[in-house]
C-alpha cells in the first residue's frame, strides 16, 4: 500500500510494540491503597517513599500519590454504556481472555465490591468484550476489559 491510505493502517493488535504508560493517581489513604494494589492485585512494587508508591500494574508504571481527598473522589460522574452507568475518568488495562477472568474470580476471592459485575459487553455486536468496573479505597475507578478477538479493539 502508498500514499496517503499508508499513513492511516494501524498495523494489527497483535504486531504492536505496546511501550508501557505511566501513570500517577492520587490516594488519600497510601496504606489502604498500598495494600490493595500490592494485596488484592498482586502488583509488585517499586520505589517509594513516605508519601508515594511505584508499583508494576500488569507492565505499566503505576505510581500512588498521597493527597487530601478531593470532592471528585467523593461522587463520580457517570455516562451510560450498554445500560450501566460507567463512572468517569478511570483507567484499567486491557488483559487476555483467561487473564481477565483470572482477575474476575481474584477480585470476587477477595471481597471486592463492584460498580460494574463482570460481564460480556456488546454481545454479538463488534467491539465484543468482557468488562468490569471497581473503585480502589480512595475512590479511583477502573476497568479491566478483555477481547476474544483482539482485533476488536478499535473496531466501528
Amino acid at each position: 500500500m502508498s500514499g496517503a491510505n499508508a499513513i492511516h493502517q494501524r498495523p494489527s493488535i497483535a504486531a504492536m510494540k505496546i511501550s508501557p504508560f505511566h501513570l500517577a493517581i492520587p490516594v488519600y489513604d497510601l496504606a489502604a491503597a498500598r495494600r490493595f494494589y500490592g494485596d488484592v492485585f498482586g502488583c509488585p512494587e517499586g520505589r517509594s517513599s513516605a508519601h508515594w508508591v511505584d508499583f508494576d500494574f500488569f507492565g505499566h508504571q503505576l505510581v500512588i500519590h498521597e493527597h487530601p481527598k478531593t470532592t471528585s473522589q467523593e461522587a463520580a460522574h457517570t455516562n451510560a454504556v450498554d445500560g450501566h452507568d460507567v463512572p468517569v475518568p478511570h483507567f484499567g488495562v486491557v488483559l487476555e481472555w483467561s487473564q481477565w477472568h483470572e482477575l474476575a474470580e481474584r477480585l470476587r476471592a477477595a471481597g471486592i465490591r463492584f460498580v460494574i459485575e463482570p460481564y460480556i459487553r456488546f454481545k454479538g455486536e463488534v467491539g465484543e468484550q468482557a468488562t468490569m468496573f471497581l473503585f480502589d479505597p480512595c475512590g479511583n475507578a477502573l476497568e479491566f476489559k478483555s477481547f476474544q478477538d483482539i482485533g476488536q479493539l478499535f473496531a466501528k
